[in-house]
C-alpha cells in the first residue's frame, strides 16, 4: 500500500496498477484553515465565488500539466464540469473534484513514462535523425494532444529530443540508452510514490497562488524544508529552488554561500541531475518533486555534489553542463556587511572611495533579547565600518545591496538612520487599509559625505526600502537595474498539519508610491543582467499590483534634479564605448532571441549547424569585450568555464569582492556627485519637492 493513503484503491493503466487517492482526514480541517484564513485575513479580501474558482480550476491544471503534455483534450473536457463548482466546494471542503483531477493525472503520467519506457526498450537504431521534424519545447500555450494517438507522436519526439541532445553531447548509443531507461525508471519509481499529501499540496497551492504568489501552504515535511532555508542552518550549496514544469529551477542564491562563491551557479539555472561526489551516478531529477530535488541536494558539509544544469541564457535546445560545489554551511560572519576601498584617478586627482556590501539584512533577535552587548546586526556592523572608512579618509562611499534579497525590515529601517537625521522610512498599509509608518527616531547621522547605492534585479524586499527611502530623500544617488519588485509582507500561520504563508500588507515609500512589482527605478540604469519578463515580482503570476498611497512629510538633501540629469549626461558618455557595458547590451538581445526559439529541430545536421552557430555567437561576444580590455581572446566556448573556474580558485576571501565594472562605473558615478554637489552635505528642508 502506498503511505499516506486512507484508502487505496487500483485502476489499471497499459497494466499498471495505480493508486486512487483520496483526502486525509485532516486535508479536509486544513483545508477549511486555509479556506477561512485566505477569505479574512488576505490582504486582497478577494471573496470565493465563481470567477475565484475559474481561476483555481485554471492554476490547478496548470500545477498538474504545465507543459500540457499528459492530459488530452477529452480530459479537459471531463474537467470543466468543475471549472465554476470549486468555490462551493471549497467552502464545503469537499476535496473529491480536485483528488479525481489529481488521480486523472497520475494515471496519465505513469501511462505516458511506461510509453516511453517502451521507447528506450526498443532501442535507438529506428531513430532517424536525418528527417525535418521539429518539437514545440514551449508549450504552455499549446493546443492539448487530440487524443492517446496524438500524445504518443508528442511523446516520440520528446524522446527523440532527449536522444539527440545526449548524442550532441558525444554520448555513445548504449550510454544513452543506459542514462534514458535510468531516467524513465527513476521518475516512474517517484511516480508511484505520489502520495494523498502531494495531492492535496498542489491543490490547496493552486488556490493559494490565485490571491498571490507570495501565499504558500507547507506540508509538514515542506515546513521543515521551509524552516531549515529561514533559519540558514542548512549544509548544502546555499540556493533557493523551486518548480519550474518539469524542472528545478534557481530563484537565487544565499549570499556568501557555496553556489555563490562558486560561480558557476545563476537564478534561472535549471538543475537536471545531481551526483553525489566525484563518480556518483548522475541522478536524473527531472519530473521530481522539490522536496525530494532538495534532500538530494543537501548532504553534509565539505561533502561534493555535481549538478547537471541548463543554464538559464541558453535555449531549451542546448546540452547541460555539469558543475562541482563543495557543500558548507552558511556562515553568519560571511554573510555579514563587509568593507573595501579601491581607487580610480581623475584629471590627475586621485579619488579614495569606500564600499560597504551588505548582502543580506540581519539581526541576532535572540542575543539582543538576552542583552548581550556583542549582538550581531546589519546597523551595528554598517555603522562600525563606516567609521573605519572615514578614519580612512574616503571621498565618498557606495552601498552594494546588489543580490540582496531583504531580510530583517528592522535592520533596513534602522540602517536607513545612519544616512539620515530622524524622518519617516517606510509605509506599511494592512488589509483594512491602515497605514502605519515607521519612521528613524534617533537623532545624528553616521555618514554625511556623498553616496551612491548600488541595486540589481535580484534586490528585493528591505532592499527595496532602504533604496526607496535614499531615493526619495535625495540623500544619494541609486544606480544599477531596477530592483525585484517584492513589496509585500507575509506572516506564518501554523495549522495543524503544516503552516500557511499570507499575504497581509503592502509596503509603500514614503513618497507614496509602492514597491510592489515595479521596484525601485534607479537614478540612473545600467543595462540588465537579468531580462525583468524572466526574474522578478514583474514575471510571478497573480503578483500584486502596483500602487500608490498619499505621502508623509520628510526633509530632502540635495537639489537632486538638475544634477541627476549631468550625472546620466556623463554615465552615458563614458559607457558608450565600454565594453563591459556593451557586453551586458549585446549579451541581453543575445538571450532575447535564444529565448523566442520555441520550436527546435529533430534533424541532427540542422542542430548541429544550430549549436554551432549560437556557440561561435557567444563566443564572438565574449572576445568582443576581451579584445576591447586588451585582454586574450579565448579558443573555445569551453575555454570560458575553466578561465571562470580558475579565478574563483584563486581567490581565498569570500568577503573581498573583485571591484567589477559595474561597481567601478559606480565609483565614477559617485566621483561625478562629489564634482557636482561637493562633500559638504547641504539640507534643505523642501518638504517633499526638491
Amino acid at each position: 500500500m502506498l503511505p499516506g493513503l486512507s484508502l487505496v484503491l487500483t485502476m489499471l493503466v497499459s497494466g499498471v496498477a495505480v493508486a486512487d487517492l483520496k483526502p486525509l482526514k485532516e486535508h479536509i480541517s486544513t483545508n477549511d484553515a486555509v479556506v477561512g484564513y485566505l477569505s479574512q485575513a488576505h490582504y486582497l479580501r478577494i471573496p470565493i465565488n465563481n470567477a475565484l474558482s475559474s481561476k483555481v480550476f485554471d492554476r490547478y491544471i496548470k500545477n498538474l500539466d504545465a507543459s500540457r503534455i499528459y492530459f488530452t483534450a477529452a480530459d479537459i473536457a471531463d474537467f470543466e464540469a468543475y471549472r465554476y463548482t470549486l468555490d462551493e466546494a471549497l467552502k464545503r471542503g469537499d476535496l473529491k473534484p480536485a483528488f479525481m483531477m489529481f488521480n486523472r493525472y497520475q494515471m496519465r503520467l505513469i501511462d505516458r513514462l511506461e510509453y516511453v519506457n517502451s521507447l528506450v526498450d526498443k532501442g535507438l537504431k529506428a531513430l532517424d535523425f536525418s528527417v525535418d521534424e521539429t518539437l514545440l519545447v514551449e508549450r504552455e500555450d499549446a493546443d492539448w494532444a487530440k487524443d492517446r494517438e496524438a500524445l504518443d507522436d508528442l511523446w516520440r519526439k520528446r524522446f527523440k529530443f532527449d536522444v539527440l541532445a545526449l548524442k550532441l553531447a558525444d554520448k555513445k548509443p548504449a550510454e544513452i540508452s543506459k542514462l534514458l531507461k535510468s531516467r524513465f525508471k527513476s521518475r516512474l519509481s517517484h511516480a508511484r510514490k505520489i502520495t494523498s499529501e502531494d495531492a492535496f499540496q498542489t491543490y490547496i497551492n493552486a488556490f493559494a497562488h490565485t490571491y498571490d504568489p507570495h501565499t504558500e501552504y507547507f506540508s509538514p515535511l515542506g515546513s521543515e524544508n521551509f524552516n531549515i532555508n529561514m533559519s540558514l542552518s542548512l549544509e548544502g550549496i546555499g540556493a533557493v529552488l523551486q518548480s519550474d514544469n518539469e524542472y528545478t529551477k534557481v530563484v537565487r542564491l544565499v549570499p556568501a554561500g557555496p553556489a555563490a562563491k562558486s560561480k558557476l551557479l545563476r537564478a534561472t539555472d535549471r538543475i537536471v541531475a545531481v551526483g553525489q561526489g566525484e563518480d556518483g551516478e548522475m541522478v536524473d531529477i527531472i519530473g521530481w518533486r522539490l522536496d525530494d530535488v532538495v534532500q538530494l541536494i543537501r548532504g553534509p558539509k565539505r561533502s561534493l555534489v555535481r549538478l547537471s544544469i541548463i543554464k538559464g541564457d541558453v535555449s531549451s535546445g542546448e546540452s547541460p553542463k555539469i558543475i562541482k560545489i563543495t557543500r558548507d554551511k552558511v556562515k553568519l560572519e560571511e554573510q555579514s556587511a563587509h568593507k573595501q576601498i579601491f581607487d580610480l584617478k581623475r584629471e590627475g586627482k586621485n579619488y579614495k572611495l569606500g564600499v560597504i556590501t551588505v548582502p543580506t539584512f540581519y539581526l541576532d533577535f535572540k542575543a539582543m533579547q538576552e542583552k548581550d552587548p556583542n549582538y550581531k546586526s546589519t546597523t551595528r556592523d554598517v555603522n562600525r565600518l563606516i567609521n573605519e572608512l572615514s578614519k580612512s579618509g574616503i571621498d565618498g562611499l557606495l552601498v552594494d545591496l546588489r543580490n540582496n534579497s531583504g531580510g530583517s525590515l528592522q535592520e533596513a529601517n534602522s540602517m536607513l538612520g545612519l544616512f539620515i537625521d530622524r524622518g519617516p522610512t517606510v509605509q506599511i498599509r494592512d488589509s483594512a487599509g491602515k497605514i502605519e509608518i515607521l519612521d528613524d527616531p534617533h537623532p545624528g547621522v553616521a555618514y554625511t559625505g556623498p553616496l551612491v547605492v548600488m541595486v540589481n534585479r535580484l534586490s528585493a524586499s528591505a532592499s527595496e526600502i532602504f533604496a526607496g527611502a535614499i531615493q526619495d530623500y535625495r540623500r544619494g544617488i541609486i544606480v544599477g537595474s531596477r530592483t525585484f519588485g517584492k513589496g509585500t509582507v507575509q506572516s506564518l500561520y501554523p495549522l495543524k498539519h503544516g503552516q500557511l504563508k499570507l499575504t497581509q500588507g503592502k509596503f509603500y515609500r514614503i513618497s507614496g508610491a509602492s514597491t510592489q512589482n515595479q521596484g525601485v527605478i534607479p537614478d540612473i540604469v545600467y543595462p540588465p543582467i537579468y531580462d525583468h519578463e524572466d526574474v522578478g515580482e514583474s514575471a510571478l503570476q497573480n503578483a500584486l499590483k502596483w500602487d500608490t498611497v498619499g505621502g508623509v512629510k520628510f526633509v530632502t538633501y540635495y537639489q537632486m534634479d538638475p544634477m541627476r540629469d549631468l550625472l546620466r549626461k556623463a554615465h552615458y558618455q563614458r559607457i558608450a564605448q565600454n565594453p563591459d557595458f556593451t557586453f551586458l547590451v549585446d549579451r541581453l538581445a543575445f538571450f532575447k532571441e535564444t529565448q523566442a526559439i520555441k520550436r527546435v529541430s529533430l534533424n541532427e545536421k540542422t542542430r548541429k549547424r544550430e549549436n554551432r552557430e549560437r556557440d561561435q555567437r557567444r563566443l564572438e561576444l565574449e572576445n568582443k569585450r576581451r579584445l576591447a580590455k586588451g585582454e586574450k581572446a579565448l579558443n573555445k566556448l569551453s575555454d570560458l568555464d575553466e578561465d571562470q573556474t580558475k579565478e574563483h580558485a584563486g581567490k581565498a576571501d569570500g568577503n573581498v569582492k573583485e571591484v567589477d565594472s559595474l561597481m567601478k562605473e559606480g565609483g565614477q558615478i559617485l566621483i561625478d556627485f562629489v564634482t557636482f554637489a561637493g562633500k559638504r552635505l547641504t539640507a534643505s528642508a523642501k518638504g517633499m519637492g526638491s
